[in-house]
């Protein structure tokens, strides 16, 4: 390989992350600053059999195998995801309930009002619903609660308001599962309530007209349908019902395919399994996001400088979703319901930029978040060993910002973090946690401090009095003591597979993307190769010199890499004649290049 002048060049993807904020970086990173434990994967003996029968190679094969996919009709549809296979609308629990409820609400011109949640899966749900009721002659209105002065969630103001305006018929969408007080005043004030959402029931459930969620039935295949997805569904009954004939009206018909585009966001940014039904949405919803015909998508798009790009699930995460979500994190989520609902490119285009704007200040704010909680964590000894948790609080810290900072000082410490804001006498948090720790049920055994909560296992949100703030902490951590071991904090790095540099040719690894989109329950594949050693000296690239640019061999193939955050290393990989690397190996696509690289993942030596 000649690594004098190709060194100097990077990949699309490794050029895009070199100059995209630190955050997109880490994503990559993987914990770059923690030393983790490796967990290889080890050859399954299907694997040749099975990739025989789809015609793939036996690295393909095994991660499929990885994935828990290991029968060839399940693989065939996992790696060709058909729109065809989606789960009938009709199947979604529920959904018997609401149609008819819905329809004559449409046939009788009331007044209808959804009620959303402000994060993405939230906006997109509003949207899909919308959208979909205006199309076929609804009179519709959405609401979404501020998330600093209304917090998550149905509340009663906003139940008592919506209901003086005349609504009769109220939809949640990615919330109200847990609303047992909105949902009796709602019913008291005559205002009829169809609930639609996905994330965790308690056992009883609030009173309402209907409620449309995957997990009231534990027999219906996706029970980890995004609230985006629910809303997807719900639209697509709905339109069944209006339909003549057959077909549904071309105008229906081309909105539902646009709203893929939608769900597929929600589902992706709500880091839902993109195993089964999820994948196939989100995978047809990514290849029709480019050519979506809604122009608050395309000035988003256009906004994040992503116009004529494949886009994938990284594109997602880290640049559309984190725009989208501006919104309701330092201003109002309504805004971002309105650039996906407008029909206007010029006032797309506003709000699409206004919305950048307000991410690049969200990013500001978040580093110096960060910065004053990592102090905090350093100062007052609690990364210590034992120390199973952390709650930090302050009177200054931004609501709509802590969420993502406690993400960031889990990626940073691994623990259990709940990021809390005490300002006005009310304590607000958002709670991140680490895999094997459910968060949600932590919280709920210590819920006897907290005016409110809930949530998934991974992510969470609390509210209590400031003054229960240093006793919740207390009884936190002596639940995640009982609960978590010494080598439960320790983070892992899972590796698909050890394997020699020589199984990666281009056309290996372009075989690869097939596995796409990457997200939860299917990560991007991460290999490793022991015994590599360098052919020439690192190069420190980036701003600063934090990341290193290398070349390596194990005598079976020669290829670059790219190592983001691993400048430190530099000296030490001289000093050292061999070393073991984990990596994600990516397609060289930068300047007509067809090459191979590979982003380093961790480097240990052994």
């Amino acid at each position: 390989m000649q690594t004098s002048a190709r060194m100097q060049k990077y990949s699309s993807r490794t050029h895009e992350l070199l100059h995209k904020p630190d955050h997109a970086r880490r994503a990559k990173s993987s914990l770059a600053t923690r030393e983790k434990q490796w967990v290889i994967q080890p050859p399954d003996g299907r694997s040749e059999n099975l990739a025989k029968r789809l015609k793939v190679s036996p690295l393909l094969a095994q991660l499929l195998i990885n994935r828990q996919i290991t029968d060839v009709p399940g693989a065939a549809v996992f790696l060709r995801p058909k729109l065809a296979d989606l789960i009938s609308p009709e199947q979604l629990p529920g959904i018997a309930d609401a149609v008819p409820r819905i329809k004559k609400a449409i046939t009788d011109k009331e007044k209808i009002t959804i009620y959303g949640d402000y994060d993405v899966d939230g906006i997109t749900s509003v949207a899909i619903l919308t959208e979909i009721l205006k199309l076929l002659g609804a009179d519709v209105d959405y609401y979404i609660p501020h998330r600093i002065e209304e917090g998550y969630g149905l509340n009663n103001d906003a139940i008592r308001s919506i209901a003086k305006a005349g609504t009769s018929l109220l939809i949640t969408v990615d919330c109200g599962i847990t609303a047992h007080d909105s949902a009796s005043l709602a019913h008291n004030l005559r205002l009829d309530l169809i609930i639609t959402d996905h994330h965790r029931p308690d056992d009883k459930l609030p009173p309402a007209l209907a409620i449309v969620h995957p997990a009231i039935d534990p027999d219906y295949p996706n029970q980890d349908s995004s609230g985006s997805m629910v809303a997807f569904k719900l639209g697509w009954a709905i339109a069944n019902e209006f339909k003549k004939g057959a077909r549904l009206s071309d105008e229906i018909r081309d909105f539902l395919i646009n709203a893929t585009s939608l769900a597929a966001m929600g589902t992706i940014a709500d880091i839902m399994d993109l195993r089964g039904e999820n994948r196939i949405l989100a995978s047809f919803g990514l290849k029709s996001l480019p050519d979506c015909k809604l122009p608050g998508v395309h000035a988003l798009i256009e906004s994040a400088e992503l116009t004529g790009k494949g886009l994938d699930s990284f594109h997602i995460g880290f640049r559309l979703a984190p725009m989208l979500n501006a919104a309701g994190r330092l201003g109002h989520a309504r805004l971002a319901v309105e650039l996906l609902t407008s029909d206007s490119t010029v006032r797309s285009t506003q709000i699409a930029e206004y919305l950048k704007q307000q991410n690049t200040q969200r990013q500001q704010v978040e580093r110096k978040i960060f910065k004053h909680a990592c102090e905090i964590i350093v100062s007052q000894n609690l990364n210590h060993p034992d120390r199973k948790t952390f709650l930090l609080a302050d009177e200054n810290w931004h609501t709509g910002v802590i969420g993502i900072v406690a993400s960031r000082i889990v990626e940073k410490f691994y623990r259990p973090t709940i990021m809390i804001n005490t300002a006005n006498g009310l304590a607000q948090g958002s709670a991140r946690s680490i895999p094997g720790f459910d968060i949600l049920k932590a919280i709920n055994a210590c819920s006897e401090h907290l005016l409110s909560f809930g949530g998934h296992k991974m992510a969470a949100g609390i509210t209590l009095d400031p003054l229960k703030v240093t006793e919740f902490a207390d009884d936190l951590e002596t639940y995640a003591k009982e609960n978590l071991t010494f080598q439960d904090c320790v983070p892992r790095l899972h590796i698909d597979a050890l394997v020699p540099l020589s199984k990666f040719t281009y056309h290996s690894v372009n075989e690869l993307q097939l596995l796409g989109p990457f997200g939860q329950g299917n990560p991007q594949p991460i290999f490793a190769t022991k015994a590599v050693r360098l052919i020439a000296p690192p190069r420190r690239v980036g701003a600063n010199g934090d990341h290193l640019q290398l070349a390596i061999t194990d005598n079976t193939n020669s290829i670059r890499c790219i190592a983001f955050r691993f400048g430190r290393l530099e000296k030490k990989l001289l000093e050292k004649e061999c070393f073991s690397v984990a990596y994600n190996p990516q397609l060289d696509t930068y300047n007509a290049n067809r090459g191979v690289q590979l982003v380093v993942t961790d480097i240990r030596f052994d």
